[in-house]
Parts: C-alpha cells; sequence; structure tokens
C-alpha cells in the first residue's frame, strides 16, 4: 500500500495541467459569486450609502480571507483522508475515537446535499436575467429550466469531454471578472478604503440593522467547502496556488462594483445588476454567455459533488444503497441516477417557486453556513486527537464558531422569505440518514453469530451425501459477520434446514468498509480444505462493490497457489477440467410481525423497510451476477413477544 507520505508529497504537486483543473472543478460556485453579492448586499429600494459599500466590500474582503484562505485553503486542507477531502472524509478520519462526531457530519454532509438542490438555480438564473438588459420582456424561467434540464440529462453519458473545456472557460471567465473590476475601479477610487478593518466594523456594530447584512456578504464565500471536497481531484498544492489568482480576481471584480456604486450613490438601484453595469454594450451579450458558461460550470460542480458525497455516505451507512453508474473509467466519474432525478425536480421546485435570483438568495445561504460550523466542529476534534497545541485548537474553535454563528444567525433573518425551503430539504435529508444509520445499527447489534468451527463436520458431510440433490458446486453466500470464524445463524439455517443445500465448496463472503478511501485488500481462510473457505474484503468508502468481479480475482489467485480446486466434481465434467458453477445467495430481512418494539425502533424499522422498497437489492449493490443469485428473505426477530399462552379444548 503506499504510504501516507506519498500520499502528500503527490497532493503538494503543483502543474500547469492541475492548475486548469483546479479552476475548471472547484471554483464554480464560488467564482460565480460576483454575480449576486454585492446586488444582494445593496437591494433594490434604499439610496446607495457610501459608508454601507465600503463597509460590505471590507467584510466581503475579511470573510474570503479568513474564511476561504485561512481556514480552508490553509488549515482544513492539511486534514486529508490519504488525498481525499470533503466533511464525510473528515469524519471517517476521526469516528473511531467518538460517536457524537456522527451528528456534526450528518447534519453538514445533509446541508452540503440541500446546497446543491439551491446552487444551480440560483448561479444559472442570474447569468441568464442579464439577457433582460438587452430583451426587457423576454421570461427567463423557460431558458433557465430548459438550461437545467439538458444538464442533468447528460449526467448519464459522463461528462468526461464536457469537463476538459471546464479550465478554460473558466479561465476566461476569471480572467474577464478582472478586467472588468479593474477598468472601473478609477470610477471612485476612494473605495479603495475598504481594506481599512474600521469599515466592516462601522457596518456590524453602528449603521442600523447593518448586521443582517451579513447573510448577503456570506454569499460570497459559499463556494469554500467545495475547495475541500474536491481535495482528492486536484491536490492541495494546485488549489493553494489557484487560489491566490482566483481571490485576486474575484477582489478585483467586488472593487469595480464598489466603485461604480459609489458612483451612483444617493440612488436606489433598482432592478440593475451592478456586475452587468461593469460591461460596456457592445460586450455585453459576449458577456452573459461567458457568465451562463460559468454557472452552469458551478453549477455541473454541485452535481458531481452531490454524487461523490452519496456514494460516500452509502458505505458510511448514511444512505440507503441506491444504484451507483460509472460512466467512464476516468476517476471520480460517478452517476447516482435517483439523485440526479431528484436534485432535477428540486432546482426545477426552486425556480418555479421563488422565480427570480433575487429571491432564491433568501434561500441561499442558510444550508451552506451550518455546513461550514459542522465542518469546524469535526475539524477542531480532528486536530485534539492529533495531539495538536490545546489553546491553539480552542481559539480556532472559538474563534470560527463565532464567524459562522454570526453568519448563521444573520441567514436566519431569511428564514421566513424562503430559508425555511432549504431547511425543510435539509431536514428532511438528515431523516433519511438518521433512519438508515440507527437501522443498521439496530440490525446490527440484533444479529445472532455462531462459531463456523461448530458447524465444520456438518458441512462436510452435507457436501458428501449424494442422497441430496447437489445444489450448486460453488455456493457463495454474502455475510455481515466480520469476524473470520463467525458466520450468521440465519446462513446456518438457510443451508441445512430451510431446503438442505449440498455444495462442494462453501463460500462465506463478507465486505469491510474502510475509513481509508481506496482500500482494496482481501485476506482469505480456509477453514476447512476444499470444503470451507471465507474471504473479507477491505474496501475504502470510495471503492466501488463489484464483488462478482473481486471474488473471481481472489479465486484465479488461489488456483495460481493449488489452494483450491474449482473444477467441476462431477466425474463426466472433470475429466474435462470444466470449471464448476459458482450461485451466490444473498438474504434480505424482512420485519418480522412477531415482535414488540420500543416505539423509536418501531419508527425507524418501519420507515427503513418502507424506504428500502425504493432502493437496489443486496445482489445489485455488491455487483453480483442475476443470472447465479438467489435471494432469501429472512425474518428480522428484534425482540420476540414473550409467553402466549394457549388452552386447548377437547369438546
Amino acid at each position: 500500500m503506499e504510504s501516507n507520505e506519498g500520499h502528500r508529497h503527490n497532493n503538494s504537486k503543483v502543474s500547469a495541467a492541475g492548475l486548469l483543473i483546479a479552476l475548471g472543478i472547484i471554483y464554480g460556485d464560488i467564482g460565480t459569486s460576483p454575480l449576486y453579492v454585492m446586488k444582494a448586499v445593496t437591494g433594490t429600494v434604499k439610496p446607495i450609502m457610501e459608508n454601507e459599500i465600503l463597509g460590505a466590500l471590507s467584510l466581503v474582503f475579511w470573510t474570503l480571507t479568513l474564511q476561504t484562505t485561512f481556514k480552508y485553503v490553509i488549515l482544513i486542507l492539511r486534514a486529508d483522508n490519504r488525498g481525499e477531502g470533503g466533511i464525510f472524509a473528515l469524519y471517517a478520519l476521526v469516528r473511531r475515537h467518538a460517536k457524537w462526531i456522527t451528528v456534526p457530519a450528518m447534519i453538514g454532509g445533509a446541508a452540503l446535499l440541500a446546497d446543491g438542490i439551491i446552487t444551480p438555480p440560483i448561479s444559472v438564473s442570474s447569468a441568464v436575467e442579464g439577457l433582460k438588459i438587452i430583451y426587457p420582456e423576454l421570461k427567463t424561467i423557460p431558458i433557465v429550466i430548459a438550461i437545467l434540464s439538458a444538464l442533468f440529462l447528460i449526467q448519464s453519458f459522463g461528462t468526461g469531454i464536457v469537463g476538459r473545456a471546464f479550465g478554460p472557460i473558466m479561465l476566461i471567465w476569471f480572467l474577464m471578472l478582472a478586467v472588468l473590476g479593474f477598468s472601473h475601479i478609477s470610477d471612485a477610487p476612494e473605495v479603495l478604503k475598504c481594506f481599512n478593518p474600521y469599515y466592516g466594523y462601522w457596518l456590524l456594530f453602528e449603521y442600523p440593522e447593518g448586521f443582517w447584512l451579513l447573510g448577503a456578504v456570506f454569499l460570497c464565500t459559499t463556494g469554500a467547502e467545495a475547495l475541500y471536497s474536491d481535495l482528492g481531484h486536484c491536490g492541495r498544492g494546485n488549489i493553494r496556488v489557484s487560489w491566490v489568482f482566483v481571490k485576486a480576481t474575484l477582489f478585483l471584480n467586488y472593487l469595480g462594483q464598489g466603485a461604480y456604486l459609489l458612483s451612483i450613490k444617493g440612488q436606489p438601484l433598482g432592478t440593475r445588476n451592478p456586475f452587468y453595469d461593469l460591461m460596456p454594450d457592445w460586450f455585453l451579450l459576449p458577456g452573459i454567455c461567458i457568465a451562463t458558461m460559468a454557472a452552469i460550470i458551478a453549477s455541473q460542480a454541485l452535481i458531481t459533488g452531490s454524487f461523490t458525497l452519496v456514494s460516500e455516505a452509502i458505505r458510511l451507512n448514511f444512505w440507503p444503497k441506491v444504484r451507483l453508474r460509472y460512466p467512464s473509467v476516468q476517476k471520480g466519474q460517478l452517476y447516482v441516477p435517483s439523485v440526479n432525478w431528484l436534485l432535477l425536480a428540486g432546482c426545477i421546485g426552486v425556480v418555479l417557486y421563488f422565480q427570480e435570483s433575487s429571491r432564491m438568495e433568501a434561500a441561499y445561504g442558510l444550508a451552506i453556513t451550518l455546513t461550514m460550523l459542522m465542518t469546524t466542529l469535526l475539524m477542531s476534534y480532528y486536530l485534539y486527537a492529533k495531539r495538536y497545541n490545546f489553546w491553539g485548537i480552542i481559539l480556532f474553535l472559538v474563534l470560527y464558531l463565532g464567524i459562522e454563528g454570526s453568519f448563521l444567525v444573520a441567514n436566519l433573518l431569511k428564514f421566513m422569505h424562503g430559508g425555511w425551503v432549504s431547511l425543510i430539504i435539509g431536514g428532511t435529508i438528515v431523516s433519511l440518514m438518521i433512519i438508515w444509520y440507527n437501522s443498521f445499527y439496530i440490525k446490527q447489534q440484533l444479529t445472532e453469530y455462531v462459531k463456523l468451527d461448530r458447524y465444520l463436520d456438518a458441512l462436510k458431510e452435507l457436501s458428501r451425501d449424494v442422497s441430496i440433490p447437489k445444489y450448486a458446486t460453488h455456493l457463495v453466500f454474502m455475510s455481515s459477520a466480520s469476524r473470520i470464524n463467525e458466520i450468521e445463524s440465519k446462513v446456518i439455517y438457510s443451508i441445512f434446514q430451510k431446503r438442505p443445500k449440498r455444495a462442494d465448496i462453501y463460500w462465506f463472503v463478507h465486505v469491510d468498509t474502510t475509513d481509508d478511501p481506496y482500500t482494496l485488500e482481501y485476506k482469505v481462510n480456509i477453514l476447512e480444505p476444499e470444503d470451507v473457505v471465507k474471504v473479507n474484503f477491505y474496501l475504502g468508502f470510495r471503492v466501488e462493490q463489484r464483488i462478482n468481479l473481486y471474488l473471481r480475482k481472489v479465486i484465479e489467485e488461489m488456483v495460481k497457489n493449488k489452494e483450491v480446486d474449482i473444477t467441476s466434481r462431477y466425474e463426466s465434467l472433470n475429466k474435462q477440467n470444466v470449471v464448476g458453477d459458482f450461485r451466490f445467495v444473498v438474504l434480505e430481512k424482512f420485519l418480522s410481525y412477531e415482535n414488540e418494539l420500543p416505539l423509536f425502533e418501531q419508527l425507524i424499522m418501519k420507515a427503513y423497510f418502507f424506504i428500502k422498497g425504493f432502493t437496489n437489492s443486496e445482489d445489485k449493490w455488491f455487483g453480483l451476477d442475476a443470472s447465479a443469485v438467489k435471494i432469501e428473505k429472512v425474518p428480522l426477530v428484534i425482540q420476540p413477544i414473550e409467553n402466549v399462552t394457549l388452552k386447548r379444548r377437547y369438546n
């Protein structure tokens, strides 16, 4: 296995190609924020005030510096799980140390998925609405829905070809931001006073209701979490170097918008967007096209990020085992059909409900603030587990709980204006995670395991009992028993009692999900030569479950080492060296009627089995050959009903 030092070294490499990829993958969300931040700060009705603009720009600058640069780019990118980042990768690093960290991981993951429903509509709407400057009567909603629908429809084909174009397009976008912003600073050079933190302080503490503008200011850093989530795709070195360029271009554009607003102070902004007001008339149409492409790229980053997040959540027992597809051989190319269509439905719902990007701002930001708070909690615990300086950890925790807590409180002002939408979406996702996580452990705790040693002789005898028709040459049971010498009692029941299953070799296969993202290892225990074999797979939480393929590789290795003979035991076929047939048995549990459950467990398990009816069967999840799989239903008896007394009648 490659060492952690090797991963860290590779993760810190910087290359021109890597920098371009980083521009295309991770900066879509934060890179399109100039489309709506200053518009949200200024509002449409109140007259533009100089100190308010300077204060807002000061807060934007220090938010990008403290929140994005210091917290994410400098500190949190250090917490990589063999090169991988994101809230679930961080959770996997520390989950064995404390149980309570499951809660912030769930809340953060759910809020990030909720953000994936809000970001595409606001980014695309903000860009497309620029067309109203040229065509005032234009209805933009159908255009936005058409763009989003096309974007989600192409996901099933993979995004490799489109992805290669992302970097150059985003490079053009950021250069455009810088040029537009820089060319307008001369409109009001006093805008440069915003670097003085006093103006930010004045807006927060002296300007009436200035604190509540934090909700609008926060929109400038909503994409910061993507920097960490895409660590594995781009590498720490490429992210850190490219961020210097991105931050400079972003703030140049903010300065240009600020200078333009100062040049019209005393007037209300109305329906104008200061971003598009920076553009000369001849450049409006090309500028809107570039902005729309950047918004599509921002949306694509959120969609693929959501797919990755769900695939990790499945293997961490936070999410149902839904169908996963891999459209191409390219690393990271993942497609989750159910999530794709749910995201599309959610995005269209957001567009139809809010109608305009200015109204969507109310739903935007609240969810991602929660993700950032949860990341702060997990990072603090990670630093504690790694024995960093205690007072340094306290400083980090207090500083960022204070900053993000302030953003959260300010964003709560948006609750009645649309913030409730993102909270309902996030709450629904958290509820699903709670159901799935708790049901997994309820089943684990109440599954009965037995020692395989006790049944080895019986299995040998059954294998040689010619009075029973042979069920298969090789019979493979998928097992949840992680210990080499254990098996579920239900498996033994299936072999001996349900219908005796005679086979030449019994294989028991267990899959263990590791905290290391890309582990691909196995361990073989031959419990009885030529009769009983236990195989344990150790797969990382980002590794595709393809047990059919992996087991075939394991058996090929065992045959090569003369550890097992897989030729058919039928005499006529054995002479021809014909390989015996393989048959898989998967036990699917159902909730037995013979249960008296505590109310909470009853609700959890009923919800679990209801949701499970809409998800993949176990054989599809494990990637087994459907033509060679037998699904057996077994009752999950959590607490048998006690002492039922029946009276016999004799007349």
